[in-house]
């Protein structure tokens, strides 16, 4: 079955930052009632569906809807905003001469030039830049920006959705390519005994955050994120250090920098892609964290895995995603849902 494009365009174009998932929880509202059985939204502002089944073997499935993005910090007497990153994955190099769009409180929208405060001139070195150098022009007077713009209001990338050849490339796919593969694997699910949380969950991109809440309140008995990961796999690198490889399938995680998968998980994932003939490649990531290292140490310690759709060009505006890699995925989540009742966990 062919990739809900319009979906995924939907999703990588809906703004929303740390904290400011509000429009995203529209989206992930709208998929989900009609997937689950029961349907809600906690404190923190994860949305929670719930696909009942049995009591002892309860499932959660963890995408998170925040995108990196930034918070106006400041607004200066020319009109020049100023910006807060939010998460560490906001890479200065790749804030050079970019579009943004700052969302206001009202919820209407501004689009401005994404500039750095220097006055380069010839035969000078460049050096890397840091957040605190860049600026937004809104090519506005300084009162109309007062009047539309105020501290706290958030910004993100403003980069279009595009197919370019077997590949999805835009914005944001990181994790709204999650969101995706979690709506679409509960499309395809034929059957389940196990009760499945689907849980949108909020500011992972600033520690997790979402997730750890909503596993402790959920208390799972598996915890699976579905999340990007690196695919480095282009020049400049060794071939051992690339993580994963676009288009080589869905990427089974071992490891990440905040957690270790559980060995069992690990060789239940394994089982099923190669008996089902999925496409599929073990992933070891040095670094970085996904939302099963938020939930894995909660009330004692849970099963958990990462379900990783590899990504090129993580964390920039031209994140790159193979359309075989995100049905491989779909299609393993589906699979394991369908016998996750039939895991042994214990060590």
């Amino acid at each position: 079955m062919p990739l809900d494009e319009a979906l995924f365009e939907r999703l990588t174009q809906t703004p929303g930052v740390p904290g400011r998932e509000e429009q995203l929880r529209v989206i992930v509202r709208e998929q989900l009632s009609g997937l689950t059985d029961d349907l809600r939204t906690d404190a923190m502002g994860n949305v929670i569906g719930t696909k009942r089944g049995r009591d002892d073997v309860r499932v959660m499935i963890a995408a998170h809807m925040d995108e990196i993005g930034f918070l106006v910090k400041y607004i200066d007497e020319k009109g020049f905003v100023r910006l807060q990153p939010l998460g560490g994955g906001v890479m200065p190099l790749n804030m050079v001469a970019q579009r943004v769009i700052i969302t206001t409180a009202s919820g209407a929208t501004v689009h401005g030039a994404l500039q750095l405060a220097r006055h380069s001139g010839p035969g000078e070195t460049p050096t890397v830049p840091k957040h605190e150098e860049f600026f937004v022009d809104l090519g506005m007077s300084a009162d109309a920006v007062k009047a539309a713009v105020r501290v706290g209001d958030f910004v993100t990338m403003d980069r279009a959705f595009e197919k370019m050849g077997d590949n999805y490339v835009s914005k944001a796919i990181d994790d709204r390519v999650g969101l995706l593969v979690m709506f679409e694997a509960l499309r395809a699910l034929r059957s389940h005994e196990a009760t499945i949380y689907a849980v949108a969950t909020t500011q992972e991109e600033v520690g997790l955050r979402g997730a750890t809440a909503s596993g402790y309140a959920l208390n799972p008995t598996v915890v699976i994120a579905v999340d990007d990961t690196p695919a480095r796999d282009f020049p400049g690198g060794p071939p051992e250090n690339a993580i994963t490889t676009l288009g080589g399938g869905a990427a089974i995680k071992i490891m990440d920098g905040s957690f270790i998968s559980h060995p069992r998980l690990v060789a239940h994932f394994r089982a099923i892609a190669e008996r089902e003939g999925i496409p599929h490649q073990m992933e070891i990531l040095p670094f970085g964290g996904t939302d099963a290292g938020g939930v894995q140490r909660q009330r004692g310690g849970m099963p958990a895995i990462t379900l990783s759709i590899p990504c090129r060009y993580v964390h920039s505006v031209n994140e790159m995603a193979s359309a075989t890699d995100i049905q491989a995925c779909i299609d393993l989540l589906a699979r394991y849902l369908e016998e996750a009742h039939a895991g042994d966990y214990a060590l």
